[in-house]
Protein backbone atom coordinates (compact mmCIF):
# COMPACT_ATOMS: atom_id res chain seq x y z
CA UNK A 1 0.00 0.00 0.00
CA UNK A 2 1.60 3.28 -1.18
CA UNK A 3 0.99 6.92 1.12
CA UNK A 4 1.72 10.18 0.09
CA UNK A 5 0.48 13.56 0.40
CA UNK A 6 -2.16 13.56 -2.79
CA UNK A 7 -1.51 16.50 -5.18
CA UNK A 8 -2.79 17.22 -8.47
CA UNK A 9 0.57 16.91 -9.40
CA UNK A 10 0.89 13.25 -8.29
CA UNK A 11 -2.49 12.31 -9.59
CA UNK A 12 -0.90 13.25 -13.30
CA UNK A 13 1.94 10.89 -12.64
CA UNK A 14 -0.06 8.01 -11.81
CA UNK A 15 0.42 4.70 -13.70
CA UNK A 16 -0.43 1.42 -13.41
CA UNK A 17 2.19 -1.30 -13.78
CA UNK A 18 1.48 -3.77 -16.17
CA UNK A 19 1.81 -6.71 -13.82
CA UNK A 20 -1.13 -5.52 -11.69
CA UNK A 21 -4.37 -5.40 -12.17
CA UNK A 22 -4.56 -1.86 -9.85
CA UNK A 23 -2.85 0.83 -7.82
CA UNK A 24 -4.04 2.25 -4.82
CA UNK A 25 -2.77 5.30 -3.48
CA UNK A 26 -3.58 6.56 -0.26
CA UNK A 27 -3.32 10.26 1.02
CA UNK A 28 -1.55 10.70 4.34
CA UNK A 29 -3.81 13.87 4.51
CA UNK A 30 -6.92 12.62 4.69
CA UNK A 31 -7.02 8.64 5.98
CA UNK A 32 -9.22 6.38 4.30
CA UNK A 33 -9.25 8.81 1.22
CA UNK A 34 -7.20 7.63 -1.89
CA UNK A 35 -7.00 6.86 -5.66
CA UNK A 36 -7.31 3.83 -7.71
CA UNK A 37 -5.40 3.71 -11.28
CA UNK A 38 -6.70 0.53 -13.39
CA UNK A 39 -4.13 -0.25 -15.97
CA UNK A 40 -6.29 1.28 -18.32
CA UNK A 41 -5.64 4.38 -17.08
CA UNK A 42 -8.59 4.84 -15.53
CA UNK A 43 -8.06 6.74 -11.94
CA UNK A 44 -10.93 7.06 -9.57
CA UNK A 45 -11.13 8.85 -5.95
CA UNK A 46 -12.12 6.75 -2.85
CA UNK A 47 -12.59 6.03 0.76
CA UNK A 48 -11.88 2.88 2.24
CA UNK A 49 -13.91 2.17 6.04
CA UNK A 50 -15.12 -0.10 8.10
CA UNK A 51 -18.70 -1.18 9.24
CA UNK A 52 -19.35 -4.14 11.51
CA UNK A 53 -16.23 -6.14 10.44
CA UNK A 54 -16.32 -5.33 7.21
CA UNK A 55 -14.37 -3.64 4.54
CA UNK A 56 -16.36 -0.87 2.78
CA UNK A 57 -15.57 1.23 -0.37
CA UNK A 58 -17.32 3.96 -1.65
CA UNK A 59 -16.20 6.20 -4.80
CA UNK A 60 -16.03 9.97 -4.49
CA UNK A 61 -15.74 10.90 -8.23
CA UNK A 62 -13.18 10.58 -11.65
CA UNK A 63 -9.91 11.78 -10.75
CA UNK A 64 -9.21 12.44 -14.28
CA UNK A 65 -11.30 15.49 -14.57
CA UNK A 66 -12.16 16.50 -10.73
CA UNK A 67 -8.96 18.09 -8.99
CA UNK A 68 -7.84 16.77 -5.68
CA UNK A 69 -8.76 19.65 -3.27
CA UNK A 70 -12.84 19.07 -5.04
CA UNK A 71 -12.39 15.18 -4.26
CA UNK A 72 -10.64 15.70 -0.60
CA UNK A 73 -13.40 17.38 0.49
CA UNK A 74 -15.85 15.34 -0.91
CA UNK A 75 -14.79 12.56 0.77
CA UNK A 76 -14.42 14.11 4.28
CA UNK A 77 -18.39 14.71 3.88
CA UNK A 78 -18.83 11.40 3.20
CA UNK A 79 -16.61 10.29 5.99
CA UNK A 80 -18.71 12.34 8.07
CA UNK A 81 -22.00 11.23 6.83
CA UNK A 82 -20.78 7.47 7.15
CA UNK A 83 -19.92 8.57 10.88
CA UNK A 84 -23.22 9.41 11.92
CA UNK A 85 -25.03 6.84 9.73
CA UNK A 86 -22.95 4.14 12.14
CA UNK A 87 -24.04 6.30 15.31
CA UNK A 88 -27.68 6.16 14.40
CA UNK A 89 -27.39 2.36 13.50
CA UNK A 90 -25.68 1.61 16.69
CA UNK A 91 -27.92 3.75 18.92
CA UNK A 92 -31.17 2.83 16.86
CA UNK A 93 -33.10 1.70 19.80
CA UNK A 94 -32.09 4.44 22.21
CA UNK A 95 -33.09 6.65 19.33
CA UNK A 96 -36.16 5.24 18.00
CA UNK A 97 -37.75 3.48 20.57
CA UNK A 98 -40.12 4.72 22.33
CA UNK A 99 -39.40 6.38 25.45
CA UNK A 100 -41.56 4.53 28.65
CA UNK A 101 -43.13 7.43 29.79
CA UNK A 102 -44.15 8.76 26.12
CA UNK A 103 -45.52 4.89 25.78
CA UNK A 104 -47.61 5.16 29.04
CA UNK A 105 -49.48 8.68 28.02
CA UNK A 106 -50.09 7.97 24.55
CA UNK A 107 -50.91 4.23 24.36
CA UNK A 108 -51.27 2.71 27.70
CA UNK A 109 -53.64 5.34 29.11
CA UNK A 110 -56.11 5.49 26.43
CA UNK A 111 -56.46 1.31 26.12
CA UNK A 112 -57.04 1.02 29.88
CA UNK A 113 -59.73 3.80 29.58
CA UNK A 114 -62.08 2.53 27.68
CA UNK A 115 -62.33 -0.89 30.37
CA UNK A 116 -61.19 0.61 33.34
CA UNK A 117 -62.96 2.19 36.08
CA UNK A 118 -60.23 3.46 38.35
CA UNK A 119 -57.66 4.85 35.16
CA UNK A 120 -57.72 8.18 36.71
CA UNK A 121 -55.36 6.28 39.87
CA UNK A 122 -52.81 5.30 36.55
CA UNK A 123 -52.88 8.90 35.92
CA UNK A 124 -51.41 10.12 39.41
CA UNK A 125 -49.51 6.95 39.58
CA UNK A 126 -47.77 7.52 36.89
CA UNK A 127 -47.49 11.42 36.76
CA UNK A 128 -46.20 11.55 40.35
CA UNK A 129 -43.89 8.46 40.66
CA UNK A 130 -43.27 6.90 37.24
CA UNK A 131 -42.58 9.57 34.78
CA UNK A 132 -39.91 11.65 37.39
CA UNK A 133 -37.77 8.23 37.46
CA UNK A 134 -38.39 5.70 34.36
CA UNK A 135 -40.08 8.04 31.93
CA UNK A 136 -37.03 9.18 29.96
CA UNK A 137 -35.83 6.21 29.63
CA UNK A 138 -36.28 3.98 25.99
CA UNK A 139 -38.70 1.17 27.29
CA UNK A 140 -37.26 -1.65 25.29
CA UNK A 141 -33.37 -0.46 27.30
CA UNK A 142 -35.06 -0.41 30.67
CA UNK A 143 -32.89 -3.23 32.74
CA UNK A 144 -33.57 -5.26 35.54
CA UNK A 145 -31.36 -2.52 37.75
CA UNK A 146 -33.19 0.50 36.85
CA UNK A 147 -36.31 -1.08 37.99
CA UNK A 148 -35.20 -2.48 41.54
CA UNK A 149 -33.38 1.30 41.49
CA UNK A 150 -37.00 2.50 40.82
CA UNK A 151 -38.54 0.12 43.81
CA UNK A 152 -35.27 1.82 46.32
CA UNK A 153 -36.45 5.43 44.89
CA UNK A 154 -40.25 4.81 45.85
CA UNK A 155 -38.59 3.43 49.13
CA UNK A 156 -36.89 6.40 49.96
CA UNK A 157 -39.93 8.47 49.18
CA UNK A 158 -41.09 6.51 52.35
CA UNK A 159 -44.18 4.80 50.22
CA UNK A 160 -46.14 2.21 51.05
CA UNK A 161 -45.33 -1.49 50.28
CA UNK A 162 -48.61 -1.52 48.63
CA UNK A 163 -48.42 1.89 46.59
CA UNK A 164 -44.80 0.54 45.48
CA UNK A 165 -46.95 -2.81 44.63
CA UNK A 166 -49.54 -1.23 42.68
CA UNK A 167 -46.62 0.61 40.02
CA UNK A 168 -44.80 -2.30 39.51
CA UNK A 169 -48.46 -3.84 38.69
CA UNK A 170 -48.85 -0.76 36.41
CA UNK A 171 -45.36 -0.92 34.63
CA UNK A 172 -45.89 -5.10 34.14
CA UNK A 173 -48.93 -5.11 32.32
CA UNK A 174 -47.86 -1.72 30.16
CA UNK A 175 -44.93 -3.96 29.26
CA UNK A 176 -46.83 -7.23 28.45
CA UNK A 177 -49.27 -4.78 26.17
CA UNK A 178 -46.13 -3.17 24.83
CA UNK A 179 -45.22 -6.80 23.53
CA UNK A 180 -48.44 -7.54 22.59
CA UNK A 181 -48.57 -4.60 20.68
CA UNK A 182 -45.01 -5.79 18.80
CA UNK A 183 -43.10 -2.36 20.00
CA UNK A 184 -39.77 -2.85 18.57
CA UNK A 185 -37.38 -4.55 20.99
CA UNK A 186 -39.88 -4.87 24.06
CA UNK A 187 -40.12 -8.05 26.00
CA UNK A 188 -40.51 -9.09 29.99
CA UNK A 189 -36.34 -10.30 30.17
CA UNK A 190 -36.01 -7.53 32.96
CA UNK A 191 -39.09 -8.59 34.87
CA UNK A 192 -37.73 -11.52 34.91
CA UNK A 193 -36.93 -12.11 39.14
CA UNK A 194 -38.30 -8.95 40.01
CA UNK A 195 -40.81 -9.72 42.93
CA UNK A 196 -43.34 -7.83 44.63
CA UNK A 197 -42.90 -6.04 47.93
CA UNK A 198 -44.02 -8.31 51.71
CA UNK A 199 -46.78 -5.72 52.35
CA UNK A 200 -48.40 -6.38 55.97
CA UNK A 201 -51.36 -4.42 55.79
CA UNK A 202 -53.53 -5.88 58.17
CA UNK A 203 -55.07 -2.99 59.31
CA UNK A 204 -55.65 -2.30 63.29
CA UNK A 205 -57.16 0.49 63.06
CA UNK A 206 -60.39 1.18 64.25
CA UNK A 207 -63.21 3.54 66.19
CA UNK A 208 -64.47 2.64 69.15
CA UNK A 209 -68.19 3.91 69.76
CA UNK A 210 -67.05 6.71 71.88
CA UNK A 211 -64.78 7.83 69.35
CA UNK A 212 -67.42 7.55 66.29
CA UNK A 213 -69.10 9.72 68.25
CA UNK A 214 -66.08 12.28 68.68
CA UNK A 215 -65.65 11.88 65.06
CA UNK A 216 -69.86 13.06 64.08
CA UNK A 217 -69.44 15.88 66.62
CA UNK A 218 -66.37 17.31 65.20
CA UNK A 219 -67.69 16.90 61.34
CA UNK A 220 -70.29 18.79 62.37
CA UNK A 221 -69.23 21.76 62.92
CA UNK A 222 -67.36 21.48 59.26
CA UNK A 223 -67.22 24.23 56.53
CA UNK A 224 -68.71 21.38 54.19
CA UNK A 225 -71.97 21.33 55.15
CA UNK A 226 -71.93 17.31 53.62
CA UNK A 227 -69.49 16.09 55.27
CA UNK A 228 -71.01 15.02 58.76
CA UNK A 229 -73.60 13.31 56.32
CA UNK A 230 -71.28 12.10 54.39
CA UNK A 231 -68.84 10.25 57.30
CA UNK A 232 -72.20 9.09 59.24
CA UNK A 233 -73.14 7.34 56.10
CA UNK A 234 -69.71 5.62 55.47
CA UNK A 235 -69.78 4.41 58.50
CA UNK A 236 -73.34 2.87 59.10
CA UNK A 237 -72.77 0.89 55.33
CA UNK A 238 -69.28 0.23 55.84
CA UNK A 239 -69.10 1.50 51.98
CA UNK A 240 -66.48 2.41 49.78
CA UNK A 241 -65.74 5.99 49.23
CA UNK A 242 -66.49 6.53 45.75
CA UNK A 243 -69.59 4.36 46.31
CA UNK A 244 -71.19 6.65 48.74
CA UNK A 245 -70.01 9.75 46.88
CA UNK A 246 -71.83 8.66 44.10
CA UNK A 247 -75.22 7.31 45.35
CA UNK A 248 -78.18 8.74 44.03
CA UNK A 249 -81.84 9.19 45.07
CA UNK A 250 -82.59 6.36 42.66
CA UNK A 251 -80.31 3.82 44.04
CA UNK A 252 -82.53 4.12 47.77
CA UNK A 253 -85.11 2.39 48.18
CA UNK A 254 -86.80 3.61 51.58
CA UNK A 255 -89.73 1.13 51.53
CA UNK A 256 -87.60 -1.98 51.39
CA UNK A 257 -84.52 0.25 53.26
CA UNK A 258 -82.04 -1.13 50.56
CA UNK A 259 -79.65 0.50 48.68
CA UNK A 260 -78.33 -0.98 45.02
CA UNK A 261 -74.79 -0.03 44.58
CA UNK A 262 -74.52 -0.74 40.61
CA UNK A 263 -70.71 1.52 40.45
CA UNK A 264 -68.29 -0.71 42.67
CA UNK A 265 -64.94 -2.41 42.57
CA UNK A 266 -66.35 -5.75 41.41
CA UNK A 267 -68.62 -4.41 38.58
CA UNK A 268 -71.12 -6.63 40.24
CA UNK A 269 -74.87 -4.83 41.33
CA UNK A 270 -74.86 -5.13 44.93
CA UNK A 271 -78.14 -4.78 47.18
CA UNK A 272 -77.20 -4.09 51.20
CA UNK A 273 -79.53 -3.13 53.87
CA UNK A 274 -79.37 -0.16 55.52
CA UNK A 275 -79.67 0.45 59.23
CA UNK A 276 -81.76 2.64 60.59
CA UNK A 277 -79.14 5.30 61.70
CA UNK A 278 -78.40 4.81 57.54
CA UNK A 279 -81.95 5.62 56.61
CA UNK A 280 -82.73 8.74 59.18
CA UNK A 281 -79.26 10.01 57.85
CA UNK A 282 -80.37 10.31 54.21
CA UNK A 283 -83.77 11.59 55.53
CA UNK A 284 -81.74 14.55 57.49
CA UNK A 285 -80.09 15.08 53.71
CA UNK A 286 -83.61 14.96 52.12
CA UNK A 287 -85.05 17.43 54.57
CA UNK A 288 -82.44 20.09 54.49
CA UNK A 289 -82.47 19.86 50.49
CA UNK A 290 -85.88 20.53 50.51
CA UNK A 291 -85.58 23.55 53.28
CA UNK A 292 -83.12 25.10 50.65
CA UNK A 293 -84.95 24.25 48.24
CA UNK A 294 -88.41 25.88 49.43
CA UNK A 295 -90.02 22.41 48.93
CA UNK A 296 -88.71 21.44 45.48
CA UNK A 297 -89.09 17.62 45.08
CA UNK A 298 -85.52 15.76 44.53
CA UNK A 299 -84.88 15.29 41.23
CA UNK A 300 -84.84 11.28 40.55
CA UNK A 301 -80.95 11.92 39.20
CA UNK A 302 -80.12 13.96 41.94
CA UNK A 303 -76.96 13.15 43.65
CA UNK A 304 -77.52 12.01 47.62
CA UNK A 305 -74.10 13.91 48.58
CA UNK A 306 -73.83 16.46 46.56
CA UNK A 307 -71.01 19.47 46.62
CA UNK A 308 -73.55 22.52 46.53
CA UNK A 309 -71.22 24.30 44.43
CA UNK A 310 -71.56 21.71 41.28
CA UNK A 311 -74.69 19.41 42.33
CA UNK A 312 -72.41 16.57 41.19
CA UNK A 313 -70.54 14.51 43.37
CA UNK A 314 -67.14 15.62 44.93
CA UNK A 315 -63.82 15.06 43.58
CA UNK A 316 -62.01 15.24 46.99
CA UNK A 317 -63.31 16.37 50.33
CA UNK A 318 -59.84 15.90 52.26
CA UNK A 319 -59.17 19.36 53.85
CA UNK A 320 -62.42 19.15 55.64
CA UNK A 321 -62.09 15.79 56.26
CA UNK A 322 -58.46 16.62 57.71
CA UNK A 323 -59.82 19.31 59.96
CA UNK A 324 -62.25 17.35 61.59
CA UNK A 325 -60.13 14.33 61.93
CA UNK A 326 -57.19 16.56 63.67
CA UNK A 327 -60.55 18.16 65.84
CA UNK A 328 -61.60 14.67 67.16
CA UNK A 329 -57.76 14.01 68.01
CA UNK A 330 -57.26 11.11 65.56
CA UNK A 331 -55.16 12.84 63.11
CA UNK A 332 -53.89 9.97 61.76
CA UNK A 333 -57.53 8.59 60.52
CA UNK A 334 -58.33 7.32 57.36
CA UNK A 335 -61.37 7.81 55.54
CA UNK A 336 -61.44 3.86 54.51
CA UNK A 337 -60.45 3.27 58.16
CA UNK A 338 -64.74 3.64 59.13
CA UNK A 339 -64.88 1.00 56.72
CA UNK A 340 -62.64 -1.12 59.05
CA UNK A 341 -64.83 -0.44 61.67
CA UNK A 342 -67.99 -1.14 60.08
CA UNK A 343 -66.57 -4.69 59.81
CA UNK A 344 -65.44 -4.68 63.66
CA UNK A 345 -68.17 -3.29 64.95
CA UNK A 346 -70.12 -6.26 63.26
CA UNK A 347 -67.86 -8.93 64.40
CA UNK A 348 -67.92 -7.68 68.18
CA UNK A 349 -71.69 -7.43 67.68
CA UNK A 350 -71.22 -11.32 66.99
CA UNK A 351 -72.21 -11.42 63.40
CA UNK A 352 -70.36 -13.80 61.55
CA UNK A 353 -67.34 -13.36 58.96
CA UNK A 354 -69.54 -14.23 56.05
CA UNK A 355 -72.10 -11.69 57.31
CA UNK A 356 -69.32 -9.26 56.96
CA UNK A 357 -68.11 -10.84 53.63
CA UNK A 358 -71.68 -9.75 52.07
CA UNK A 359 -72.03 -6.42 53.56
CA UNK A 360 -68.76 -5.68 52.05
CA UNK A 361 -69.14 -6.52 48.70
CA UNK A 362 -65.79 -8.83 48.94
CA UNK A 363 -65.44 -11.32 46.77
CA UNK A 364 -62.45 -13.26 48.78
CA UNK A 365 -63.05 -14.34 52.55
CA UNK A 366 -59.57 -13.87 52.91
CA UNK A 367 -59.65 -9.76 52.30
CA UNK A 368 -62.84 -9.55 54.57
CA UNK A 369 -60.70 -11.46 57.88
CA UNK A 370 -58.38 -7.98 57.60
CA UNK A 371 -60.70 -5.87 58.55
CA UNK A 372 -62.62 -7.92 61.19
CA UNK A 373 -60.76 -6.86 64.43
CA UNK A 374 -62.35 -8.61 67.83
CA UNK A 375 -62.35 -6.10 70.69
CA UNK A 376 -59.93 -6.85 74.05
CA UNK A 377 -63.19 -7.06 76.19
CA UNK A 378 -64.59 -9.89 73.89
CA UNK A 379 -61.65 -12.13 73.44
CA UNK A 380 -61.54 -11.59 77.59
CA UNK A 381 -64.80 -12.81 77.57
CA UNK A 382 -64.46 -15.75 74.88
CA UNK A 383 -61.86 -17.16 77.46
CA UNK A 384 -64.23 -17.33 80.20
CA UNK A 385 -66.27 -20.18 78.06
CA UNK A 386 -63.36 -22.69 78.50
CA UNK A 387 -64.23 -25.06 81.09
CA UNK A 388 -62.60 -24.81 84.49
CA UNK A 389 -60.65 -27.92 85.68
CA UNK A 390 -59.95 -28.60 89.14
CA UNK A 391 -56.46 -29.62 90.03
CA UNK A 392 -56.42 -31.98 92.92
CA UNK A 393 -54.73 -30.58 96.43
Amino acid sequence: MTVMKLTNEVIESLICPPEKKHLEVFDEVLRGFYVDVLPSGRMTYRIRYWQNSKKCLQSIGDARIMRVEEARNLALEAMQEIKQKNVITKLSPDLLGVKLGSFLIDKYLPYVRSYKRSWKSDVSMINTHIEPILGQLVMCKVSSFDITNFIEKMKHKNLAPGTINRALVLLRYAYKLAQRWQEPGVDLKAWLGIKQLKNDNRIERYLTPEQSANLLHAVKDSLNTQLVFIVAFLIYTGARKREVLEVKWSDINFEQGSWKISKNKSNKVRHIPLSEGALETLSAVREKWRMQHAGASVGPHDYVFANPSTLKPFSSFFYSWNTARIKACMPELRVHDLRHSFASFLVNAGRSIYEVQELLGHADIKTTSRYAHLSRERLIAAVEFVPQITIAK
